[in-house]
């Protein structure tokens, strides 16, 4: 395999998908995310990535839209990025985060909606992640990660880098310690009217995670250090702004997410659920009285719940997942009762899982929506009813009319249970050429996603060249409650391998697969599996895993998620014959002789790199064919361009290569 590839036909071809879904230097915008509607219900404002060229990452601005008419005015011009807009309480002001003075330098600016004019905030000493006004629009609370913090796993998982130091010589070496200050998130209180910010609760607290409870306290996910693995054993608290005093008022085994406070304060609301990486939580609903410590699980009826936003003192608009099904409902806190607004099984949430941003009346709500033959688009849930408010699709439809065939499949693993998935097909009669995508994770979860982002583009160019599709939610997936993701608790790489194993066998039996051309891929835990998978099943004709955990043992050394390991497989590194050694590809790669295409980030700190060049070389040394490609420039997943068009190509090159969409004939 070359190095250089760019006059290659597919190359080309990967570079002319992407531009034909995000028109570079067209002005227009190709993508949204961070929606937020206005109090009075009639505009809301998002974050648009534009591209100039497909070089690097998209920049982003900050566009209002209007959502009777679907008119959208961009508010902001950069440089660099504007993202994550909020209105204030009263409409009259919008704060954003933009790196404008320096990339990656993310600070707070307000632009008074009137006039369009934009100023900065008094910086903080790091870079600011999220913010959320005060229920009285007197201050805004900033969540504010030091330079050299880790970025979470689901945003690339590299280390962020410390502004304005001066560059050392070349020769001098790089040094790890614990307990480095500048790897801290904290939470500060900025005040608009007098300019002033400072940080918020004891120095001693990393805080992942908090939002306004009340005028005068934080509700927050926190843990006595920064390390990502500390993320896992997180607990939430009660912080007094004034005294910094902090109180726990929800502790699990499990993991936490999503806090949400009513306006007074009087009540919290927080996600708990089996999770596997910080920020991506599904699970289930509890609602604390923080004055009395009364606690009480919701019943959502099978929903996996992803998003809380109080609408009232009493109504919680609820969003989150259900089996093949996205749904959004109202909690009432007073009746006790949780009551659907919406479900779809074909239209989805923008992002890793479903928010939505509630509008003035009690469970009506507009979110970021998208499907696999849709792009972004701002959709309104009134009175039950879906409307697309405004698309954002310059291209995409066009290219999705490679995906002839959609199906919900169903069927059952080994054990009984029932496992679901997704097939999506090109043009043509069965039985297909077929890749199967293994989600990442393992606690996440396949919908219908618009495939025109650099980590789906692979799966759109493959549809264009023939392959079906398959994307399967084995045991430990999102959506089917706590119960079924608990099942890959302690058991990775046994029940979910399974699992996908009996899928393809179903998918052969019903005559919709060529069990002589199956492929397998994915990116992380996905990653991961296909690795093992291709060391325990020799059906697989190509195989491509990327940003993989090959090595339990260097994984849990190496990464900056250690728990993680040790969570999924129950077990730890001391166990010469637990499953560490047991449920590692590398142990197993004597086993394997699919052609495997190793991919990987040289940046990532989630699945480090040596991960992909362990098994790599354990192949090579057992005479299988590997390839490796590392990208210099990347972390968790390919995600720049020109890497991500390079990457598309690849990816599309050697499943051609190994199982062509079209048998050769004899």
């Amino acid at each position: 395999m070359k190095r250089d590839i760019r006059d290659t036909p597919l190359y080309r071809e990967a570079e002319e998908l992407y531009s034909a879904v995000v028109r570079p230097a067209s002005g227009q915008i190709s993508d949204v995310s961070e929606l937020h509607v206005a109090p009075n219900g009639r505009s809301a404002v998002v974050t648009g990535a534009l591209v100039h060229a497909l070089v690097g990452a998209a920049y982003s601005r900050i566009a209002q839209v209007d959502i009777t008419t679907g008119d959208t005015r961009v508010l902001t011009f950069g440089p660099n990025t504007d993202r994550s807009p909020k209105y204030s309480p009263t409409g009259a002001r919008l704060a954003f985060l933009s790196d404008r003075h320096e990339a990656g330098d993310f600070q707070l600016f307000l632009l008074d909606v009137a006039s369009g004019a934009a100023r900065a905030a008094a910086r903080v000493d790091g870079w600011v992640e999220y913010l959320h006004w005060s229920p009285s629009g007197r201050r805004i609370l900033l969540g504010v990660a030091g330079f050299g913090a880790d970025v979470a796993g689901a945003q690339g998982a590299i280390t962020s880098k410390a502004m304005r130091e001066e560059r050392p010589p070349s020769w001098m070496p790089s040094i790890e310690y614990g307990g480095d200050a500048r790897r801290w998130r904290r939470a500060w209180v900025y005040e608009p009217d007098t300019d002033q910010v400072q940080p918020v609760g004891a120095p001693s607290l990393n805080v992942w995670e908090a939002v306004w409870c009340g005028e005068d306290a934080l509700a927050a996910i926190v843990s006595p250090g920064p390390g990502e693995g500390l993320w896992y054993t997180a607990n939430l608290q009660l912080i007094d702004i004034a005294s910094g005093r902090g109180r726990t008022v929800f502790e699990s085994d499990d993991q936490l997410g999503w806090p949400a406070c009513s306006s007074s304060g009087r009540y919290a609301a927080i996600v708990e659920a089996v999770a596997s990486d910080r920020g991506i939580v599904a699970g289930d609903l509890h609602v604390i009285e923080p004055s009395s410590n009364r606690t009480w699980r919701v019943d959502t009826r099978g929903v996996d719940v992803t998003h809380g936003e109080w609408q009232s003192e009493r109504h919680l608009l609820v969003a989150g997942h259900r089996g093949f099904e996205t749904v959004v409902g109202v909690y009432d806190v007073e009746s006790g009762m949780f009551s659907e607004s919406w479900a779809s099984a074909e239209v989805t949430g923008s992002g890793r899982y479903l928010t939505v941003s509630g509008g003035s009346t009690i469970g009506e709500f507009c979110f970021v929506a998208e499907s696999f033959l849709r792009a972004s688009e701002i959709g309104e849930v009134r009175r039950g009813n879906y409307r697309t408010v405004r698309s954002f699709d310059i291209g995409y439809a066009e290219e999705a009319l490679a995906i002839e065939r959609l199906e919900q499949v169903r069927w059952s693993a080994a054990d009984g249970l029932e496992i679901h998935g997704w097939l999506v097909a090109p043009a043509g009669r069965s039985p297909y050429p077929l890749v199967m995508n293994v989600h990442g994770g393992p606690v996440w979860q396949w919908r219908p996603a618009c495939l025109a982002r650099p980590r789906s583009m692979p799966l759109l160019m493959l549809l264009k060249q023939g392959y079906a599709v398959f994307l399967p939610n084995p045991r430990g997936s999102s959506g089917r409650g706590q119960e079924f993701a608990r099942r890959v608790k302690g058991d990775i790489n046994g029940g979910d391998a399974a699992d996908l194993l009996s899928g393809l066998d179903h998918l052969v039996a019903t005559d919709i697969a060529d069990p002589t051309r199956i492929g397998v891929t994915g990116v992380s835990y996905g990653g991961g599996m296909t690795s093992w998978l291709i060391t325990q099943d020799s059906r697989f004709a190509a195989a491509v895993p990327v940003s993989p955990h090959t090595n339990q043992v260097t994984e849990h050394l190496l990464s900056n998620i250690p728990h993680f390991v040790s969570l999924f497989l129950a077990d730890h590194y001391r166990n010469p014959a637990g499953r560490y050694f047991e449920r590692s590809p590398i142990m197993h790669a004597h086993n394997a002789s699919t052609p495997t295409l190793n991919i990987c980030g040289a940046l990532d700190r989630c699945t480090p790199p040596e991960e992909a060049m362990q098994f790599h070389n354990a192949l090579l040394e057992n005479g299988a064919k590997s390839v490796l490609v590392t990208y210099p420039e990347e972390g968790h997943g390919v995600q720049k361009w020109p890497a991500a068009v390079d990457y598309a190509a690849r990816v599309a090159g050697w499943f051609l290569e190994h199982m062509p969409a079209k048998p050769s004939r004899r």
